[in-house]
């Protein structure tokens, strides 16, 4: 079982944390209509929102928060739409990077490249350079990622280094997807309200425990943080096994 560290909420509680939160930030879209603002509001709203809960997350002590910003199936979005997406993105790069290295924060990157431009790509990999010594927590933007992509990219390695399918288990396999250096996660958020995991870490979620409010994005704060880390706190991992006096069997 994960290492759990203990934090005390709102001064009287005390609950393990999980070691690597994932957030699927949901709702974007749903809070500019309801705002009666175009889409593209909603995204800048749920990227101003990013550095709150980043803080928050920090705060409790969390060693690995990836946050999942763009799939590959948003390029289907329309043109305007997922152009708009990209200019905030290269502004937030510009914006927090800088702020993100004072505080220690190790940024890295999950996905493909391939689809920016020189230009965004060459900010993407000035960030992960620039704070790839930090030792402070690591923060993972899925960018152009996709669990499916992730675990084709993976094969397509293992079969360019030429393999022998006799070694080939879990772990050698996890060393090939984009978060070899990255624990599995312990617990997913998802904001808006939906009940699926959308092509997100979906051969690292194998035993992740899902929490899902019914709180927009750009809406999320930090309480909303702490109920998703108490409800984890009450939850029993078993990873597959059961437990019967004191010690655990499988099924």
């Amino acid at each position: 079982m994960v290492e759990t560290k203990t934090m005390p909420v709102s001064g009287k509680k005390i609950f393990p944390l999980p070691r690597h939160v994932a957030i699927i930030m949901d709702g974007n879209g749903r809070w500019a209509r309801r705002q009666g603002l175009p889409r593209l509001a909603g995204h800048r709203a749920g990227t101003d929102n990013v550095r709150r809960i980043v803080e928050a997350v920090d705060g409790y002590g969390v060693e690995y928060l990836t946050l999942y910003a763009f799939s590959t199936e948003n390029w289907r979005r329309p043109g305007r739409e997922v152009n708009g997406i990209l200019h905030i993105l290269a502004g937030m790069i510009d914006r927090e990077t800088e702020a993100l290295h004072k505080n220690n924060v190790k940024l890295s990157h999950l996905g493909r490249l391939d689809g920016l431009s020189p230009a965004l790509k060459t900010k993407v990999l000035n960030a992960v350079e620039l704070t790839k010594n930090n030792s402070g927590m690591t923060l993972c933007i899925a960018f152009d990622y996709g669990g499916r992509a992730e675990i084709l990219d993976a094969v397509r390695r293992i079969v360019r280094d030429e393999v022998s399918p006799e070694k080939i288990d879990e772990a050698l396999f996890g060393k090939y997807l984009y978060t070899a250096d990255v624990p599995e996660p312990d617990l997913i958020i998802r904001t808006g309200g939906e009940m699926r995991l959308s092509n997100f870490l979906i051969w690292q979620a194998a035993y992740s425990e899902f929490y899902t409010t019914p709180t927009l994005w750009p809406d999320c704060t930090e309480e909303d943080i702490e109920k998703a880390f108490i409800a984890y706190s009450q939850r029993e991992r078993r990873f597959g096994g059961i437990k019967d006096e004191g010690e655990a069997k499988t099924d």
